[in-house]
């Protein structure tokens, strides 16, 4: 099994190195500086570190602020806040201005464990997919986190990353190469194609192995972009598979599953499943036992996975 890294870590320690690299950029927190991992530029950097208290939705207005009149910003706090709470400012004074403003929310998803559905953002990629123009990056790892900052931080207009609170299997080698936009087939297969994002990813290639044990050759694509999404990679897997399944740690409205049903719709409809959280809000718990309770697991793909492919014949 591939070693665990800490994402935020990657993505404080990648903040670090772009500070010493370019002194027009500036950090925002909102008081979760040691959980988002923005207290390791706070160190090096204190005169460009922007506490601002538990004021989630005033540091958003900051930020905005701060890039209208010049500089590249980051902003970080948990993605529930960062999306649910602070939804208005982003709007007004970051989408809608097209500001050169990086939120990079920690703890997405269910992860977020004993925290409770509180703190669990299970809606912000719908949220945030909502509006034009803003970048949306869901890493699979930690070296296609520190890729994707590095991306957010070369690239002019607004930015939101969604990053887990636990620590992920490294999956991408040392030859791999971010690219906004663009989707990356982890493995290649013929019989049907799972589509996912983030904590997902790892799961569909363990399945992968399951299943090509069975004589099924899964094709897994690894979607870290997704806005904008890259439709000739989903319109390639349906017309080579003819099968597919989108596996995400969201609710299934408005995330990835929709996103790539839209473009499956229009170019080359195919059978399609959708592994999401269930619809409803979850509880405290592990990590790992939420996940199994809403069948977010390589067993859940692989019983997916055997239906469409039932389903195709």
């Amino acid at each position: 099994m591939a070693p665990e890294t800490s994402v935020r870590d990657a993505y404080g320690n990648t903040l670090v190195e772009l500070g010493r690299e370019n002194q027009n950029i500036v950090v925002l927190d909102a008081d979760l500086s040691r959980s988002t991992r923005t207290d390791l530029f706070a160190r090096e950097f204190p005169d460009r570190f922007f506490d601002c208290g538990i004021a989630e939705q005033n540091m958003m207005s900051i930020a905005g602020g701060l890039a209208a009149s010049g500089k590249t910003v980051f902003a970080s706090t948990f993605a529930i806040f960062a999306s649910a709470r602070c939804y208005d400012q982003v709007r007004i004074s970051i989408a809608q201005s097209h500001q050169n403003v990086k939120i990079v929310a920690t703890h997405g998803g269910i992860t977020v464990g004993e925290d409770g559905f509180s703190h669990h953002a299970i809606e912000d990629l719908a949220l945030m997919c909502s509006f034009p123009g803003l970048n949306v990056i869901v890493p699979a790892d930690a070296v296609e986190t520190a890729q994707a900052v590095r991306e957010a931080a070369a690239t002019v207009g607004p930015f939101y990353i969604r990053l887990p609170r636990p620590k992920l299997p490294l999956i991408c080698g040392d030859d791999y190469r971010f690219a906004l936009g663009k989707a990356v087939i982890m493995r290649g297969g013929g019989d049907a194609a799972v589509i996912a994002i983030g904590v997902m990813v790892d799961r569909a290639l363990q399945a992968a192995d399951t299943l090509a044990r069975e004589g099924i050759d899964l094709r897994v694509i690894n979607m870290s972009t997704l806005k904008p999404i890259d439709e000739k990679a989903i319109v390639n897997a349906a017309e080579e598979t003819g099968a597919i399944l989108t596996a995400e740690e969201h609710l299934q409205h408005g995330g990835l599953g929709s996103r790539v049903a839209q473009v499956v719709a229009k170019h080359h409809p195919v059978p399609m499943s959708f592994l999401t959280v269930n619809d409803i809000y979850s509880s405290s718990g592990k990590p790992e036992k939420l996940l199994e309770k809403h069948g977010l697991t390589a067993e859940g793909i692989v019983e997916e996975v055997r239906t469409l492919v039932r389903r195709k014949a």
